[in-house]
């Protein structure tokens, strides 16, 4: 789509008010708090979903409580809350991990605040060089951008979604409480099949949250994530106990049997399968978007050479962007607070090498975020011009960040430490990856969501400069709550198998499942004890199905089998690939009922399928919004009283019973929630 045949919803001749006390007010809060809902989903399932949506319908809302209000105002607010959802995804992903390496006892909130305050800004300013290659000249989709824009356009003709987020989000809210706080329903079901040597387990997490998720990327991602659980549970666990000896199963699993004693093979053996494929994931995707990216670089700094040879006077409101030399010199200047944060967050005592080495360990560290952070942030708009943000590889490139980053170190620092000899300075170490592993993450967290808002402003006719201002005064709301929440919930719960005291209860843990891949990762490279065997076979799997992929690339099929959608299934335990799955058959069997109910009507099956899957979007939206918010209410009395048990009204030893009962909940709601999106009305 060019420019020139394009027309946005308000013209650019048109000048509303965007920037507005209430919109920035509005924004500041609701990033804020969109943020701690994703925190803690990410934390919970290891998948983070696009908040741009229920952040629209909601600031809707509310700015038409006020007499004077607009749609591009209403952006605003969307451009800042969505900021908040993408940073949390950046932070979750990677700093959990210095938890894990026992580097950090708890989340710090000076350091925590400016890693992703520093790693986000980055990401908005990479990208702004960026709008016009990949907005105003490709052919991208941007999927959820254009969702949020048209959600956006049906707000200001009448069009409401806030009721049906609002009841979805009661409705999740209350059986979250009812789940986790007063124990009637169980959080997951499990079993396991011995038949020999070998143990297949099997289960399911009863989450709607989950279901949610799996609506929302659809049955296409949805297979493949459960494809992947599959590949771990249905074949490698199996396949690893048949080959390995009893005396090796043994010091594994210790005690536990059944499903237990597969989790703890998965945990410790088959999860490094998924690290071989995100790796070569997140390297296949550098490699396929090359070209594009670099032509795209090309095309925009030709664009804006070209709108600034007047001086600007002929440029539309609807394409100013930030002054590239603006651009150029925030860059530049945040070097030197990431300089000073590395100093802070990296300790030379710990490490006890020569000054000289550290200075080129930290300096390598700040180069290298801003070089690998300009790279990845530009896959991460690229990817989400694909495929939506709720699918973008953020985890896959960030362990690729991290593995590269643990072994530059290990080559920097190596000569002077024997890790192997010394795992405190090998913690040290790998924390240090990990620092800059979250600035990436952040930054490219961050790309990604900039350009899905920025299509939305173009849809709606708003002025990319201020919503790129927006963006940043989202990253600064989401960066001073952050701590604070990541706090909260690892004393409410735990994460990834660490407890801050004892007899907390295992199964109302948080399994943070890719900040302990990258805990693993950057510890096994300094340690070098990294399972490098499970990780080359994962890799080779991961070639095989993008070997796959570009085949049905070329038979131009609509199912696809993007690689990093699988590694996320081999990493996540069987349990939470089952419920996502679920919804998005869920969404496929909506959209096949409408679509054929409107060609049988003569109406058109698009225009059904499209509202639909706004109906179901909404819906979805507001129970993973109202599950991930009481998980952070709930969290207050689990840590006050330090027990998860705090609120139980259930009697202990009738799981029977609320595994029944959890059951029938969720089948209801898969119920509601495939009724919202046939519904007609």
């Amino acid at each position: 789509m060019s420019k020139k045949e394009f027309t946005p919803f308000v013209s650019a001749d048109d000048d509303l008010p965007q920037i507005t006390v209430k919109a920035v007010i509005l924004g500041f809060l609701l990033s804020a708090i969109l943020a701690g809902a994703n925190a803690y989903l990410g934390l919970k399932v290891g998948m983070t979903v696009s908040a741009s949506i229920p952040a629209a319908v909601i600031s809707m809302a509310v700015l038409r409580l006020f007499k004077e209000s607009n749609i591009l105002e209403n952006n605003i607010v969307q451009t800042a809350a969505s900021a908040g959802e993408s940073l949390a995804a950046g932070v979750i992903f990677t700093l959990p991990a210095l938890i894990l390496l026992k580097y950090w006892l708890d989340f710090p909130f000076l350091e925590t605040a400016a890693i992703a305050m520093f790693g986000g800004i980055l990401g908005v300013l990479f990208t702004i060089p960026l709008r016009r290659a990949l907005i105003v000249e490709s052919d991208l989709q941007f999927p959820e951008g254009v969702a949020t824009g048209e959600v956006l356009k049906a707000g200001t003709e009448g069009g409401a979604g806030i009721k049906t987020i609002i009841q979805a989000g009661i409705a999740a809210a209350l059986f979250k409480l009812s789940q986790t706080g007063l124990k009637i329903f169980a959080g997951s079901v499990g079993g396991s099949v011995k038949a020999g040597k070998s143990i297949f387990g099997f289960g399911s997490d009863l989450s709607v949250a989950l279901l949610a998720v799996g609506y929302i990327v659809g049955l296409n991602i949805a297979v493949l994530i459960f494809a992947g659980g599959l590949i771990s549970w249905l074949f490698g666990i199996p396949i690893y106990m048949a080959v390995t000896s009893p005396e090796e199963i043994s010091a594994i699993v210790g005690a536990a049997e059944g499903y237990d004693a597969a989790l703890a093979i998965w945990s410790q053996k088959i999860r490094y399968l998924g690290v071989g494929a995100m790796v070569v994931g997140g390297v296949w995707a550098l490699i396929s978007l090359a070209k594009p990216l670099v032509d795209g670089i090309k095309s925009s700094m030709a664009a804006v050479k070209e709108l600034n040879s007047d001086g600007g006077g002929n440029i539309p409101r609807t394409e100013m962007d930030t002054p590239i030399n603006i651009v150029i010199w925030g860059i530049i200047g945040l070097a030197i607070p990431i300089f000073i944060v590395f100093m802070f967050v990296i300790d030379i005592e710990h490490l006890a090498v020569s000054s000289g080495a550290y200075w080129t360990a930290i300096t390598f560290g700040v180069v290298f975020s801003l070089f690998a952070g300009f790279l990845f942030s530009s896959v991460a708009g690229y990817m989400a011009g694909l495929v939506g943000s709720s699918n973008n590889p953020i985890s896959g490139v960030t362990i690729a960040t991290v593995l590269a980053t643990s072994l530059c170190l290990l080559a920097i620092l190596g000569g002077q430490v024997d890790f192997t000899a010394d795992m405190d300075k090998a913690t040290t170490a790998a924390a240090a990856a990990i620092i800059v592993g979250a600035m990436i993450a952040c930054a490219a967290a961050l790309a990604g969501d900039n350009l899905q808002d920025l299509k939305a402003g173009q849809i709606v006719g708003a002025t990319p400069y201020k919503q790129q201002i927006m963006q940043v005064v989202g990253v600064v709301a989401a960066a001073l709550v952050i701590a604070p929440i990541l706090s909260l919930l690892f004393n409410a719960y735990g994460l990834g198998g660490i407890f801050p005291r004892e007899g907390m209860n295992p199964a109302e843990m948080l399994t943070a499942p890719q900040a302990t891949l990258m805990q693993s990762v950057a510890e096994g490279v300094f340690a070098q004890n990294l399972e490098w065997g499970m990780i080359i076979i994962g890799g080779l799997i991961a070639v095989a199905i993008i070997i796959l992929d570009e085949v049905l690339k070329r038979k131009e099929s609509e199912f696809r089998t993007p690689v990093l959608a699988v590694a996320v299934g081999i990493y996540l335990p069987v349990e939470l690939s089952v419920p996502i799955f679920l919804g998005g058959m869920i969404a496929w069997g909506a959209a096949k009922v409408v679509r054929n109910r409107a060609i049988a009507s003569g109406e058109s099956p698009e225009e059904a399928e499209t509202g639909a899957e706004r109906k179901g979007l909404l819906f979805s939206s507001g129970l993973i919004t109202g599950e991930a918010l009481i998980g952070i209410v709930l969290a207050i009395p689990f840590a006050l009283f330090e027990s998860t048990d705090a609120l139980r009204i259930m009697p202990e030893g009738l799981a029977w019973l609320t595994n029944l009962l959890g059951v029938g909940a969720v089948i209801c709601f898969m119920i509601w929630l495939y009724k919202v999106a046939v519904n007609k009305d």
